[in-house]
């Protein structure tokens, strides 16, 4: 198990990662930051010279996500896409994720729950990606990195919610 900050990120059978992350906030507000265009444009990759510039949320079960992040210094971009195949506010939210230019070989499939206890919310992400070798390259990845960015940010603004 890697613990970068307050982020733990840990691989799981042949082709899962599971990141953890308690968050400051009920878990309300955490699944509204991970659902409303308005809020995942103040955290959602936006560090480094990264901003979401675009950001289009169908939630509903078969409905779709976009997300495309712009990077200020030289305007490239990154783009991603997935189907929401499960939502149970503000607990559960099932979803694919492909990138435009992937990274990694297929599809992988995102389970987040979000559990609360005394006003503080768990935030667990389980990955299922399609072979261990899309998980290893991965887990070799600066993506752990990013992640912990991300929810340092994410952090902040649930703090001032």
């Amino acid at each position: 198990m890697k613990d970068t900050g307050k982020l733990k990120v840990t691989a799981q059978s042949e082709r899962e990662i599971v990141m953890t992350r308690d968050f400051d906030a009920p878990r309300r507000l955490v699944f509204d930051a991970l659902t409303k265009p308005e809020l995942l444009k103040r955290w959602l990759g936006v560090f480094g010279g990264w901003e979401l510039a675009v950001c289009e949320v169908d939630l509903k079960v078969g409905g779709t996500y976009r997300y495309v992040w712009r990077r200020s210094s030289d305007g490239s971009e990154m783009g991603v896409r997935g189907v929401y195949r499960e939502i149970v506010p503000p607990e559960r939210l099932v979803c694919t994720e492909l990138f435009d230019e992937a990274w990694y070989p297929g599809e992988s499939l995102i389970t987040t729950t979000l559990a609360e206890q005394g006003g503080r919310t768990t935030f667990t992400s389980t990955i299922l990606y399609e072979s261990q070798e899309a998980r290893d390259a991965v887990l070799k990845s600066p993506m752990e990195r990013g992640v912990a960015a991300s929810y340092n940010k994410l952090a902040e603004l649930l703090e001032n919610a």
